[in-house]
């Protein structure tokens, strides 16, 4: 069942400051690749769909999501290190916000939104895995993780529409 009761007690404020800063981090290398200014490749090239959401709102959503992220592998190495699942949870964990990072240089960074679309499908995968498998181990976890996906979601079906919008510069 759920492990990983949560009080503030008995939180560990070093480990839960370090999974959230973990989280950021990936988060603050991907954005050294994500340029979307006026002037971007990103802004003047391609054509996106219309459900595109301003500009602004996605530094606001990735904000939020680092952390809830964070959150939640705070619980996942909260858990018992000695615990199979804890180990292989962390692990997905760690493969998926490589993939996040990664999405960025790659959508971004090489301009090849057909090779971004591939990293977050794999991304997307492996979210779920994440819910889908800590919801016996830790709840939390898996809920924390809900707006994440979401959000994926939402970046897949730009990233699958501007693929399709966009096949001469592919």
């Amino acid at each position: 069942m759920a492990k990983g009761n949560f009080s503030i007690s008995s939180v560990n404020i070093p480990l839960l400051a370090g999974s959230v800063i973990l989280c950021y981090l990936a988060g603050f290398i991907g954005s050294l690749f994500t340029e979307t200014g006026p002037d971007s490749w990103y802004q003047t090239v391609l054509i996106k769909p219309w459900f595109t959401p301003p500009g602004i709102v996605f530094p606001v959503v990735w904000n939020i999501l680092y952390l809830l992220m964070g959150i939640s592998l705070y619980l996942l190495l909260s858990g018992d290190a000695a615990d199979r699942r804890a180990r292989i949870l962390t692990a997905v964990f760690a493969v998926q916000l490589f993939l996040n990072a990664l999405w960025s240089y790659l959508f971004f960074g090489l301009k090849s939104p057909v090779s971004g679309l591939i990293c977050i499908i794999v991304l997307w995968l492996a979210i779920l895995y994440l819910i889908v498998y800590s919801w016996n181990y830790n709840r939390k976890v898996s809920y924390l993780l809900i707006p994440y996906i979401s959000w994926v979601t939402i970046a897949t079906a730009i990233n699958t529409a501007v693929v399709i919008l966009n096949p001469v510069i592919l």
